[in-house]
């Protein structure tokens, strides 16, 4: 078990830099989940990590060592891909147990280990299959415990769930978090997926163009955003931004609504509030033009457009509404304690 830090470290491609200096420290035991879109540098940055990629500058360190010169092998790491990568002709045992043969452990070592692993992931039943004969879940249960038998370190996993159904990424999401926590390996999580980051980590890092643009609790990020991309990013339904000019503690929105705030601003800025935070009122402070409702069980989806103004709103409504019930032009009201600020021109938060 080990502390991971992150130093400064970046990634360029001859002269095109894809990683912009992170610094990071995660805690021994830790889970951190590494969140953005396609292409924003979390896989780069995990296979720096692991050793697959080389650091143009900064320091990675696992534990006391600092491992960017060493080859993954020698950097004890255990890495669960996106496609499984599972040896065909091999069975259960046999794939879970290749690392240990070649690292030359007795049978007896071997057999304990690759026992213990599949007693976690309930493999015992399927030891003596094929990966054809196993279901997708399955398949990611071996590609775990073949990690888990090298007892590493450190866990990375890079996108492991996106290849299985959504009921099943549930499932095996739950069976991960409580695996690490069982195992108390640091582990580092890649995906794209805010959902999946949301529930499975201890602290996310957003990343979006090879920049950190927020690492904490899952709960700080949802609650503080500290950009409009992470306000944006992080929350399904995303939050709605208005745009508009602030005047001491009043902004003017482009329709001329003008909603009084918490705190002194000035020039041109985004309104946020989440979807859930919206009221519906008989006499509101903005009106929505209705345009589509979703409804999802446990709560209803209201998308509309802001009157007077081509701003697209929406609204979440506990529970059941059939949209008949719902008027084609509703009233909405803004609490003030749930409202975010920020700069229009740099996206950084107002506190």
């Amino acid at each position: 078990m080990a502390s991971l830090k992150l130093h400064s470290v970046k990634k360029s491609y001859g002269r095109d830099e894809v990683i912009h200096g992170v610094d990071i420290d995660i805690a021994d035991k830790e889970f951190i989940v590494i969140v953005g879109p396609s292409g924003c540098g979390k896989s780069t940055l995990l296979r720096m990590i692991a050793g697959l990629e080389t650091v143009t500058d900064g320091e990675i360190h696992i534990g006391e060592r600092v491992v960017n010169a060493l080859e993954p092998m020698e950097r004890n790491i255990a890495m669960v891909f996106q496609n499984y990568a599972l040896y065909p002709h091999m069975t259960v045992f046999d794939n879970m147990a290749y690392s240990l043969k070649l690292a030359k452990l007795s049978k007896e070592d071997i057999q304990a280990r690759v026992e213990k692993a599949s007693n976690l992931l309930q493999l015992n039943d399927y030891l003596k299959r094929k990966p054809r004969q196993l279901s997708g879940g399955q398949r990611q249960r071996v590609a775990m415990g073949r990690a888990i038998v090298r007892q590493p370190d450190v866990f990375l996993f890079d996108e492991p769930l996106s290849n299985l159904d959504a009921k099943l990424r549930v499932q095996m999401r739950l069976e991960i978090r409580k695996l690490q926590r069982e195992l108390g390996v640091t582990s580092v999580y890649v995906t794209h997926d805010q959902v999946e980051a949301m529930t499975l980590g201890d602290r996310l890092m957003v990343l979006n163009g090879g920049n950190v643009e927020q690492f904490g609790t899952p709960i700080e990020l949802y609650e503080r955003p500290a950009t409009l991309f992470v306000a944006e990013f992080i929350g399904s339904p995303s939050m709605n931004l208005l745009a508009g000019r602030a005047k001491g503690k009043v902004i003017t929105l482009a329709n001329g609504t003008e909603i009084p705030i918490s705190v002194d601003a000035e020039g041109e800025v985004y309104l946020g509030i989440r979807p859930e935070h919206l009221l519906w009122c008989e006499e509101g402070t903005l009106w929505l033009q209705k345009v589509a409702v979703e409804q999802l069980g446990s709560s209803t989806l209201v998308h509309g457009m802001l009157q007077d103004s081509h701003t697209a709103l929406t609204i979440a409504l506990p529970g059941v509404h059939a949209e008949a019930q719902i008027p084609e032009r509703m009233g909405l009201s803004l609490p003030i304690e749930s409202l975010h600020l920020f700069d229009a021109a740099d996206g950084k938060r107002i506190e």
